[in-house]
């Protein structure tokens, strides 16, 4: 990949991680909102909005590093399993999925219906199931598991701060920034090498021509 698309491929990533962690705010710290426009604070409307986007952009940070870190275990895996990589990726989606019940659930000591976490959980599988899809379609079928691996487990691993503070806002306000920045480095990668890829080929073919010798006539 070219250097200036990998640039504008973090700049990207970083903005979809203020842009999320700002529109997620709005959800979750609805009352605080409310507060500032009831009489209308200005000042402080624009440090929360500033803080939300900054905090956003930090989560994106903590993504783009995930993605990378997802690069090389993939590799890895591949040098390492070779054809049981796909079989080892299923199975640690499966430990992943259910570690995101069991231990939130245990940690509330029942206060909150595991139904809940289930939901949770759910939602989160069918979301990542749909990226791994278009990625799928976009590239090839066999891409379907790495996307889906990247999509549940190394979110999950990257939302593991967010699980363990207390309380349901931090968790919130840091999942949304996960899954936008996640979706957008999973989908765009692909076309950004192709982009490259073409961009290559043509410098060659007009580097090739420039070359042949011109042959006058005698």
């Amino acid at each position: 990949m070219k250097t200036r698309y990998l640039v504008n491929f973090l700049f990207k990533t970083a903005v979809i991680g203020g842009i999320a962690g700002l529109i997620i705010s709005f959800f979750v710290q609805f009352d605080i909102y409310v507060s500032y426009l009831s009489p209308f604070n200005y000042w402080e409307l624009i440090g929360l909005f500033i803080f939300n986007i900054g905090l956003g952009l930090t989560f994106s940070v903590l993504s783009m590093t995930g993605f990378f870190a997802y690069l090389f275990v993939h590799r890895y895996g591949i040098s390492l399993f070779r054809s049981f990589w796909p079989t080892v990726q299923l199975l640690l989606i499966a430990f992943v999925l259910f570690d995101l019940v069991y231990f939130p659930y245990q940690a509330t000591k029942g206060e909150i219906s595991i139904r809940w976490y289930i939901l949770m959980v759910l939602v989160f599988f069918v979301y990542g199931w749909f990226v791994a899809k278009r990625k799928a379609k976009e590239t090839k079928q066999n891409a379907f598991i790495p996307a889906l691996f990247f999509m549940i487990v190394m979110t999950a691993v990257e939302w593991v701060p967010g699980l363990q503070a207390e309380g349901t806002e931090y968790a919130w306000l840091m999942i949304a920034p996960l899954l936008a920045c996640n979706t957008y480095q999973i989908l765009a990668l692909h076309r950004m090498n192709q982009k490259s890829s073409e961009l290559t080929s043509k410098k060659n073919i007009s580097s090739s021509n420039n070359k042949r010798p011109s042959h006058s006539k005698a």
